[in-house]
């Protein structure tokens, strides 16, 4: 290893030193400062240059050099000092990081994951991981479904909502919609106590077919003067209600159904036919004086009561529960107008009537749902309990055609009335 030039005092030749100087005593602190000597720069801040050293690097020399490289990594100086074999040597510079603990990876256990959306507030569960196992219905669950159906409760909405069929006729004061809906549960109340009880057994000179005669003539009739449906239905009432409380000889039934349409047309119409326009209409079979006695006679008997639940102030309503169109329409009335003619129909009610005539009608037009829940809501009746009058109707339409009144199925027949007399009949109801 080359050695370092050491420089010593000048001796004199005769052994006597120059300058001499007191000897340093050992361990003392009397050596020089570092930054005195001229070939070595040590001021912080200031760019360390290599040069050579002629002078031997102590102990505290170098503990300065490596505080000084230190600090200029942390300063990031440029090109720090590092002392090797005892000399400063200028390194280039470079990046030391600090000494970083190692991270230990650990990887998380799988969570599920829960989306929640503002938007649609839905909850969704994301797995990390699909699970290859397959849902088990438990015991607990299906208990749980079957209790539910049971109480009625399900998820499910229903099919068939119900409708507000008067939410069209808010402004409408004729409608009377603020208490339509209690008309008509008083209209039920009322029906019962003006239903017409069987009296054909004690009328001697009448039948079943001198009534059904009498009532396809009042129908050409009605529609002869242009009047009301209201008037028709009033008419066969009065009709029946006197029939059931008086006895009547077969040459007068004629007389009381004309009397008896004066008497309706009196209250529902605003222009009603004269007393000569019926005595007219009979071909003069009867005199004015009998058509006025016989008048006088029936209100007697009815005590003036005429404010009754026909079947045409449910037959109204029903068919706005059905949300019918126009041949929808006259198919129902057609139904009923063939209900009323016949005798047998009297044991039903008037809403019974009109309700089984709507639902004869979807069956005969094939609607679907045949009943919904807005029809059950409004005319208080389920499906099954109409069956037995709706299939009394469609047989009357299968053999309208061939019988022998056809007052009703001629006027049916026309392109006026959607021509619903000449459909076919729902022959499914009779199967």
């Amino acid at each position: 290893m080359a050695s370092r030039a050491v420089l010593v005092p000048q001796r004199q030749r005769d052994g006597a030193a120059e300058n001499p100087k007191p000897k340093a005593a050992v361990g003392g602190n009397n050596r020089r400062a570092l930054n005195d000597i001229g070939n070595l720069v040590t001021i912080r801040g200031a760019d360390l240059k290599q040069h050579q050293f002629n002078r031997p690097v102590t102990r505290g020399f170098c503990k300065q050099l490596l505080a000084n490289a230190q600090a200029n990594v942390e300063n990031n100086i440029k090109k720090p000092l590092v002392v090797i074999d005892k000399a400063a040597v200028p390194v280039p510079k470079r990046k030391v990081s600090k000494p970083v603990q190692k991270k230990v990876d650990v990887k998380p256990k799988q969570e599920e994951v829960i989306e929640i959306s503002p938007d649609t507030i839905e909850v969704k569960k994301e797995k990390t991981q699909k699970s290859s196992r397959k849902k088990v219905q438990t015991l607990s669950s299906v208990l749980s479904a079957r209790s539910k159906v049971a109480s009625g409760i399900t998820d499910k909405p229903k099919k068939d909502p119900i409708v507000d069929i008067d939410e069209g006729d808010a402004d409408n004061q004729l409608a009377a919609v603020e208490y339509v809906e209690d008309l008509y549960k008083y209209y039920k109340l009322a029906e019962s106590s003006s239903l017409i009880h069987d009296y054909m057994d004690s009328q001697h000179h009448i039948n079943e077919n001198h009534r059904m005669i009498l009532v396809d003539w009042l129908i050409e009739v009605h529609s002869k003067f242009e009047l009301a449906p209201e008037t028709l239905y009033l008419t066969i009432h009065i009709v029946d209600r006197y029939l059931s409380t008086q006895m009547v000889v077969k040459r007068e039934l004629q007389l009381v159904g004309i009397s008896s349409m004066l008497i309706a047309s009196k209250y529902e119409e605003i222009w009603a036919p004269e007393v000569s326009d019926f005595v007219c209409i009979s071909d003069r079979a009867y005199t004015r004086e009998h058509i006025l006695h016989m008048e006088k006679s029936i209100l007697g008997k009815l005590g003036w009561t005429l404010t009754v639940p026909t079947p045409y102030m449910f037959l109204v309503r029903f068919v706005k529960a059905a949300l019918a169109d126009k041949k929808m329409e006259n198919m129902v009335y057609f139904l009923a107008e063939l209900g009323i003619m016949q005798y047998a129909m009297i044991r039903f009610s008037p809403s019974m009537l009109a309700a089984s005539a709507v639902y004869a009608a979807r069956c005969t037009l094939s609607r679907t749902p045949l009943w919904d829940e807005t029809l059950k809501l409004h005319t208080g009746f389920c499906e099954y309990q109409l069956m037995e009058c709706a299939k009394q109707l469609v047989s009357f339409h299968t053999g309208a055609a061939e019988h022998n009144l056809q007052t009703v199925y001629r006027k049916y027949a026309s392109s006026e009335l959607s021509a619903v007399a000449l459909l076919s009949p729902a022959k499914s109801l009779l199967a």
